[in-house]
């Protein structure tokens, strides 16, 4: 595992259920003056809504510059009890092998890393966000 660096994200407070993100979504939409902010927008909730669907026992937070878009907008998530965390990034890194493929490869080290860490796979690649266990627990 290699570090990349730590960032800011805003992450949703722990109860959360899917009429919240429509709430969510309409309490943000005043802060969206584009169209590549509104798409921005439900790429955000419909990324939200998944990750509650999925049960997730990780939490859910995404980098603070992801939302700068939203300008007042963060102030907003703020008041609606989302809390501003540092979260490390790792980028796991395989050995060369013609064994199975990556994926396969990597899911029993995720296995492994998810029983000493949280953590979650952003978007499924090689990234790795690790939270801080007093903050999340």
């Amino acid at each position: 595992m290699r570090f990349l660096r730590q960032e800011q994200h805003l992450m949703l407070p722990t109860l959360t259920t899917i009429k919240l993100t429509q709430n969510l979504y309409d309490a943000l939409f005043q802060y969206v003056l584009t169209e590549d902010q509104e798409a921005r927008l439900k790429k955000f909730i419909n990324i939200l809504e998944e990750h509650i669907k999925r049960k997730d026992q990780t939490p859910f937070s995404v980098p603070i510059k992801d939302l700068e878009f939203l300008d007042d907008g963060l102030e907003e998530l703020r008041l609606l009890n989302w809390q501003e965390i540092p979260v490390t990034v790792f980028e796991l890194v395989l050995p060369k092998s013609g064994e199975g493929d990556e994926e396969e490869r990597m899911e029993p080290i995720i296995d492994l890393l998810e029983r000493l860490a949280i953590l979650t796979r952003p978007g499924g690649h090689n990234l790795i966000w690790a939270y801080p266990y007093a903050m999340v627990r």
